[in-house]
């Protein structure tokens, strides 16, 4: 049996076998563990993932109320969102190369004390200046506390379920949203929301703690950095911040209105092709070009978005219908405890079912769950409340994840083809078509829904007749309480139109799966004949 050299973390006594070896330089050996460790590293994991992301989603779920709180406006406020996305979706053209280098705790460690650094400042003298900067070490910390997440879980499962890290690590990340909805704003807004920030620094401390109480395995590290990895980090990462500041900012200046979201947009596609004329011409590229754009991964990657965009029916749409009838977060804690069952049964029946040939058969199954809530929700009505929703949005959280850890599982396959120096190339895509697809998904369907409750409010005040006794009513009733009923009616009918679009989009998805899928088995079953 073969071994490998020893590196002192606490196993000194300890000579790793040929099969416990790291999958990637960076990444931890897998020795075997005591029932009761893998459980410590379950723990673990799940909590660094859930820190991954529920600062940032306390955040996100509440920026309708943080602006006049914090004294702000609404489009400064949204540039929190846009920073944190640009900086998570963009960290691993940074961490990966880092952690090979470094080592994935070590990087992690950094860039958690720099998160609560910066989270403490804010609680002691909170400024939006430094809001943004603490949006963007909590992207960067997320990417890291993703990545530790995963080789955690991959300590607690035995060998012949390893696969199902990937799919336990990214389901547990997504469980940020659904539970900072349960939090109480009022505990947030504490002290002109310095709360927020306190539950942000103790998230950071927690993780950090969790590191240190259940350390991964040592793991070897190499050199992995080059001069021209700074020159293409240097052109994508402000291109990525001024596409997802477009994204952010479009729909409240609105897209045609405001010529800057237009000289922004330019300059972020022409950073992105000045870096990718860099890589392309590379002998070890960062990203390797050719195989981002080879048919096979373009079309994983229109596949990963399009769901994404479906799934802002979850965190827009029904969100969004809601919120416009007056609700907040602290009314609809049943209706996302629910969604937190779907996301973790949808993880469960993801991982029980995993195997490579079922992985399109399960992206397809959740792109069909996703059309069927989307199609139930566009039957609302001006009485649709939480407890109408209740299943639908159970039945997101399960598509969601169900999605998810089969596509991650997909990709990473596609890459292990290819070898690791491709490892970057692969999440920077991952991260960007769930990033900026979920950026982008409320961005068009906000937009969407905005355009259509103004046509359907026109079209509502025309065929609004004085003779009519109702509409006469409502006029003795005062002329701003119709206005306010004819707009009610107008959005219901622009969410519900926006529900049905989704649908179409998922339902399309899923069509173009199975496709692929039947046209695979006709071609294996004729390479099979003799």
């Amino acid at each position: 049996m073969g071994t490998t050299k020893q590196i002192s973390a606490g196993v000194d006594d300890y000579v790793f076998a040929a099969h416990e070896q790291p999958m990637f330089p960076g990444s931890p050996y897998t020795p075997q563990h005591t029932p009761l460790a893998r459980v410590a590293y379950g723990l673990a994991a799940i909590l660094l993932g859930i820190s991954a992301t529920l600062g940032n989603a306390l955040v996100t779920v509440n920026l309708n109320t943080l602006p006049g709180s914090m004294g702000l406006y609404a489009t400064e406020a949204a540039w929190m969102t846009a920073v944190f996305v640009a900086l998570n979706a963009g960290a691993n053209l940074l961490l990966v190369k880092a952690r090979i280098q470094f080592g994935v705790p070590e990087v992690t460690r950094v860039l958690l004390v720099a998160y609560a650094i910066g989270a403490l400042l804010q609680a002691i003298q909170p400024s939006f200046a430094l809001e943004l900067v603490v949006r963007a070490a909590s992207g960067l910390a997320a990417a890291g506390l993703t990545t530790m997440g995963v080789y955690h879980w991959l300590q607690a499962f035995p060998a012949k379920i390893r696969p199902a890290a990937l799919v336990a690590g990214i389901v547990v990340s997504q469980l940020g949203v659904p539970l900072a909805r349960l939090v109480p704003v009022e505990m947030l807004g504490l002290g002109s929301w310095r709360g927020l920030s306190m539950i942000e620094l103790a998230l950071a401390l927690a993780a950090l703690a969790a590191i240190r109480l259940q350390p991964l395995p040592p793991s070897v590290c190499k050199k992995a950095f080059e001069p021209l990895d700074l020159l293409s980090i240097s052109l994508l990462l402000p291109a990525l911040l001024l596409l997802c500041g477009v994204l952010a900012q479009g729909r409240l200046l609105w897209w045609t209105d405001t010529p800057w979201l237009g000289w922004a947009l330019s300059a972020a596609v022409l950073l992105f092709t000045l870096a990718m004329l860099i890589e392309r011409g590379r002998s070890r590229p960062l990203l390797f070009v050719a195989w981002l754009s080879s048919r096979d991964i373009l079309r994983f990657a229109a596949i990963a978005l399009l769901v994404r965009l479906a799934l802002s029916e979850h965190s827009y749409g029904a969100v969004g219908f809601l919120t416009s009838s007056g609700l907040n977060n602290d009314q609809l804690h049943i209706l996302f405890s629910l969604v937190i069952a779907g996301m973790v049964l949808g993880g469960l029946v993801a991982i029980a079912t995993l195997s490579v040939p079922r992985l399109p058969v399960q992206v397809m199954a959740a792109a069909l769950v996703i059309a069927l809530a989307a199609w139930l929700d566009s039957q609302s009505n001006n009485l649709t409340g939480p407890v109408e929703l209740y299943f639908t949005q159970f039945l997101l959280g399960f598509g969601t994840t169900l999605f998810l850890g089969p596509a991650l599982v997909y990709g990473f396959g596609r890459m292990m083809l290819m070898g690791p120096d491709y490892l970057v190339s692969f999440f920077v895509l991952f991260n960007l078509t769930q990033n900026l697809g979920g950026l982008a998904g409320a961005a068009l369907m906000s937009s969407l829904q905005a355009i259509a409750a103004r046509s359907y409010s026109q079209s509502l005040a025309e065929h609004l007749l004085a003779g009519d006794p109702q509409v006469a009513a409502r006029l003795l009733g005062g002329a701003g309480a119709l206005g306010q009923t004819v707009a009610r009616e107008a959005n219901v009918l622009a969410f519900n139109a926006i529900f049905q679009l989704i649908a179409a989009l998922a339902l399309l998805t899923a069509a173009y799966l199975a496709f692929r899928i039947v046209r695979l088995r006709i071609i294996q079953a004729q390479e099979a004949r003799p």
